[in-house]
């Protein structure tokens, strides 16, 4: 694909939304390799920011990056309309430190790209594309960007309270952003406005530039776009913030509860690993856990167990006690999870037999560890005493504990576990497993 510019100058005027000042905004054509550029023309010198993760400097509500005292606020609604109608080189000068806030959707921004008329230039599109799967996660929000021949958006959005659980997934390309993501606005709970405005944010804000949810009510000059607003804009802010990273992306990006936070997070850890040594390929199978190992990332437990997509039921692990007797690990519950097709249509619940797995799968690590583990493999024997308290939706992240109650000849092992969901039990169980060779018998 060739990189695209616009064909023309083209402006718009308005309020920003944190700020509150009034503000002219013009896009205007750039050459191939010139990239997105900001040009704040109120400042002396008419100072130029290109957006880049490392220029990020505050991520409170909207994304904010700074140069030297240049600062350019909330960018994110004007980069995702042009990362999403796929222009590449393009200069934006404002006489203001905010973009306009508009509707706070992209849908304007659209409007006057489509205005300026994209053209091809000459020189190849460059992406960045990833070999392997990044992660990022905060509490229980998570973001996971998977290689992918395009740019895929998978979002479950959720308030504090569960009451407005959303979930949306689709690829992006230009036709697909304007109808189905551009006009996705912003969104606020109530009870957040005057911690906002003590911070001095929203300024700007109205109920024409934002959803403002209160309790199981929509506060809005007009009603819901669609029924799945609130995800459709958290998938509108990853593909502008994306941009931080300076070239078009290739992925599949999942998202759970994410903000403009873990989005740049995000970006960091894919920087970092295009820019870590490349490994040598692992020939050895299953490989050890280390008895100093304390936490394991997702590379780490598809190198302990053999389980592969759709079966591994823990994300990460966060902890391993010192002795070896206890661990605790996450598992976040995408309505993207496969089984969600058949259980149950339209009221999805996690089946509990994958809840003991995910107990089975803990338990067994933790034992790998208190052996010499290398290619060993644990396998689950049976269960007993198992409760099901609670149901565990999308949204939701588990929280596994499991502690090692039994070891006889480091051959079988028994241990308790338990899941939670925000601090209340939703399972429990006894587990027994042996450990075997790897490619070997029982």
């Amino acid at each position: 694909m060739k990189q695209r510019s616009i064909l023309r100058d083209v402006s718009i005027k308005g309020k920003a939304l944190h700020t509150g000042e009034e503000v002219n905004l013009t896009l205007k054509p750039a050459p191939a390799n010139h990239g997105i550029v900001f040009r704040r023309v109120d400042l002396y010198g008419k100072p130029e920011i290109k957006p880049d993760v490392s220029l990020v400097s505050e991520l409170i509500r909207s994304t904010t990056i700074s140069s030297g005292h240049t600062k350019i606020h909330t960018i994110e609604h004007v980069l995702s309309a042009l990362n999403g109608m796929a222009v590449d080189n393009v200069l934006i000068e404002m006489d203001a430190s905010e973009p306009p806030i508009l509707d706070g959707s992209a849908k304007h921004f659209v409007n006057l790209i489509q205005q300026a008329e994209p053209v091809e230039l000459d020189a190849e599109r460059e992406y960045i594309e990833l070999t392997e799967p990044v992660s990022v996660t905060n509490g229980s929000s998570s973001l996971i960007a998977l290689p992918y021949d395009g740019l895929k958006v998978t979002c479950t959005s959720a308030d504090d309270r569960g009451i407005h659980t959303q979930h949306v997934s689709m690829d992006i390309d230009p036709e697909t952003y304007v109808a189905q993501i551009a006009p996705a606005r912003t969104f606020t709970i109530y009870e957040d406005i005057e911690e906002l405005l003590k911070l001095g944010k929203i300024q700007g804000g109205s109920l024409d530039s934002a959803i403002v949810i209160k309790g199981d009510k929509i506060l809005s000059k007009e009603p819901l776009r669609f029924k799945d607003e609130f995800a459709r804009h958290k998938v509108l802010d990853v593909v502008g913030d994306i941009c931080l990273l300076g070239k078009p992306l290739k992925a599949h990006i999942i998202a759970v509860r994410t903000g403009h936070a873990l989005n740049a997070r995000l970006c960091e850890a894919i920087v970092k690993s295009l820019n870590k040594p490349k490994a040598k390929k692992d020939t050895r199978g299953p490989q050890q856990v280390l008895p100093g190992e304390t936490e394991l990332d997702i590379r780490r437990i598809l190198d302990t167990l053999p389980h592969r997509y759709p079966f591994v039921m823990i994300d990460r692990v966060i902890e391993i006690t010192d002795n070896g007797d206890r661990l605790v690990a996450v598992k976040n519950v995408t309505y993207n999870e496969p089984y969600f097709l058949g259980h149950f249509p339209g009221q999805p619940v996690m089946p509990g037999v994958l809840q003991v797995e995910a107990m089975a799968q803990s338990a067994g690590i933790l034992m790998l560890r208190r052996i010499s583990s290398e290619n060993k493999i644990a396998f689950f024997m049976s269960c007993d005493k198992v409760k099901f308290r609670r149901a565990v939706i999308p949204g939701d992240q588990i929280v596994i504990e499991v502690r090692l109650t039994k070891n006889r000849g480091n051959r079988i092992g028994v241990a308790e576990g338990i899941c939670k969901v925000n601090d209340k039990v939703v399972s429990s169980a006894e587990l027994m497993f042996t450990i075997a060779e790897a490619g070997g018998d029982m």
